[in-house]
């Protein structure tokens, strides 16, 4: 049996610790190690609850390190992920960035899972790319449509510092992810960040219009992402699906629905889960 391929997480925010949790349950992956800038930082602590190596210094210590991974997550900022890129290329590490920064391949899993097997540098677009992306992809495939709005929603305590700070490429990148993946040109992405409590759950709602829509190809459509969706986010569910002959409206909620993400925080879960599973199908041809 070819033992689990090592990876290393660099970030301990909110996504780096629920990140860890989830490669350390891996089947195919070892999480070797988790690395932060600062080596008191909190996720760290976090991290090595789990059992997990961790370190301080950032991606120079992740650099010198005895035994690099085969796999790098970067859970950092969009700004430092083309640095890391830079540093890691040609080390023949796959680096997998959960950062909105655009600089590597975009990759949605079920969508586009080849390749993953065919660049160094991987994009998982943003949270709410991962969530609706599958669909619009499905829908457009069987509808014509001439302008996709997605809003998504997240709960403030599930949106770290780095997400807070990336949040112009988070719509950036998540409205080029639409275009590309589903073909249509006029896009607007928004995201709300929302101080409810109790915390509200993550969700995205999406508008589609086209002309002539086929209620029963949508909803077809619609019925069929979500199942493919939960065998890796077992929480992802479709919330509303309303189709008029010109206007399609579907809304999806996504939960955690284990490890140490709050239940509300679908956004980190449903973020982690595609980065894990592209990091899979890499370990699983490898």
């Amino acid at each position: 049996m070819t033992p689990p391929m090592r990876a290393a997480v660099l970030g301990a925010g909110l996504i780096g610790v629920g990140l860890a949790d989830l490669v350390h349950r891996s089947p195919l992956l070892d999480c070797a190690l988790v690395v932060a800038r600062d080596a008191d930082a909190a996720g760290l602590r976090k991290a090595a609850d789990l059992g997990v190596a961790t370190t301080g210094g950032g991606i120079r210590a992740l650099l010198e390190h005895d035994e690099p991974p085969r796999i790098v997550f970067d859970a950092t900022d969009a700004t430092a992920h083309a640095e890391h890129a830079d540093l890691l290329g040609g080390t023949g590490t796959l680096l997998v960035d959960l950062t909105p920064s655009n600089v590597g391949h975009m990759v949605v899993p079920g969508v586009n899972d080849a390749d993953a097997l065919e660049h160094p540098d991987l994009s998982m677009i943003s949270c709410g790319g991962q969530a609706v992306v599958p669909l619009l992809n499905a829908l457009t495939q069987v509808n014509d449509a001439e302008y996709i709005e997605i809003v998504t929603t997240a709960a403030s305590p599930g949106v770290g510092r780095s997400t807070r700070l990336n949040l112009d490429e988070y719509v950036a990148t998540t409205q080029e992810a639409v275009t590309r993946f589903a073909g249509v040109k006029q896009v607007k992405a928004m995201l709300n960040i929302s101080p409810a409590r109790p915390p509200a759950t993550f969700r995205v709602a999406v508008t589609l219009v086209g002309a002539a829509l086929d209620e029963s190809l949508v909803r077809e459509a619609v019925l069929a992402t979500e199942q493919r969706m939960r065998t890796y986010v077992p929480g992802y569910r479709v919330a509303a699906c309303v189709v008029g002959a010109e206007e399609a409206f579907v809304a999806v909620e996504v939960s955690a629905t284990g490890g140490r993400i709050p239940a509300y925080a679908g956004n980190l879960e449903i973020i982690n889960s595609a980065a894990v599973r592209v990091a899979e199908l890499y370990a699983g041809q490898a």
